[in-house]
């Protein structure tokens, strides 16, 4: 409660129902012999690991808030409970757990993989969107919530029936934003050392002039691309695009690969490299190519 509830301002969260102001008490219920019947509260205790926490939708949300913070990775100032780094170790995948089918929104067949982190349940489905969450569920309630860090939106329900399932509800709510908000994924913020070799790549193309001794490329880069073979790639690329124009910013792929465009008269070039995971990062491949403007 002082380390994570109330930095958070979830003043509305409580581990034991008899603190919880009885007018704002959910009751729970399990529906059994064609009935409802009323399920007893449980005091903080052992079950409370696997659902016993009693909040608001208000206040989770804070909480949900709290794991969109760490992506995508930047240099932000951190915040005061957790580094961002260890909420992103929390929902990394580091167990697979298995594969499976999942039928969307609008009735697609969707292959998806499973994973489990620190705590957090992994997933990532055939379009590529990666969920992060998980569910809860006591005698007379049921949960389930889940983040799209690449997309900056998360979804929370909460039921009143012993263990409901609401995954399913989750997932088409969040097949529906995406589909009706035309959403995308966030871009990644490209890091310094993406930015430093696109202006050094840019300095050297098109003749690749002192290439061999810039001291930016890895000990694997010549000997997989001869020095003759690059500055004739380049040559022809560059006369078929005109004068350059302009050099737009790199799309990261990741922390140390991406891609960046060289707008010409003519025609455009796309330029993407992939750097070593060492310090500095170097680079250790490399692609050009025309497209069109």
């Amino acid at each position: 409660t002082e380390n994570i509830l109330r930095p958070l301002g979830m003043l509305n969260t409580f581990y034991e129902y008899s603190k919880v102001p009885a007018a704002q008490l959910a009751l729970g219920y399990r529906w059994i012999n064609n009935a409802w019947r009323d399920e007893p509260l449980l005091h903080d205790g052992s079950y409370g690991a696997m659902g016993g926490m009693l909040t608001t939708i208000e206040d989770f949300s804070k909480y949900m808030a709290l794991y969109q913070t760490a992506w995508p990775p930047n240099s932000s100032a951190p915040n005061k409970i957790i580094k961002r780094s260890s909420l992103r170790e929390m929902y990394h995948p580091w167990m697979v757990a298995g594969a499976f089918i999942q039928t969307k929104t609008n009735g697609r067949e969707c292959a998806v993989v499973s994973g489990y982190g620190f705590g957090l349940g992994w997933t990532k489905d055939c379009d590529g969107k990666t969920t992060v969450g998980h569910s809860g569920g006591l005698p007379g309630f049921g949960s389930q919530w889940v983040i799209l860090p690449e997309y900056g939106i998360g979804v929370v329900s909460f039921a009143n029936r012993t263990y409901a399932g609401t995954g399913g509800i989750n997932l088409r709510v969040i097949d529906t934003l995406i589909s009706v908000a035309g959403l995308k994924p966030l871009q990644l913020i490209p890091s310094p050392i993406l930015s430093q070799r696109t202006l050094e790549i840019v300095k050297l193309l098109p003749d690749w002039k002192n290439a061999e001794n810039s001291g930016i490329f890895a000990e694997n880069f010549f000997p997989d691309n001869p020095i003759d073979s690059l500055r004739k790639q380049a040559a022809a690329i560059f006369a078929n695009a005109g004068n350059i124009l302009r050099v737009r910013e790199i799309v990261p792929e990741n922390q140390l690969r991406g891609r960046f465009i060289l707008e010409g008269e003519k025609k455009n070039i796309e330029v993407f490299f992939t750097l070593t995971p060492e310090n500095p990062p170097l680079i250790q491949e490399y692609r050009i190519r025309e497209i069109a403007k």
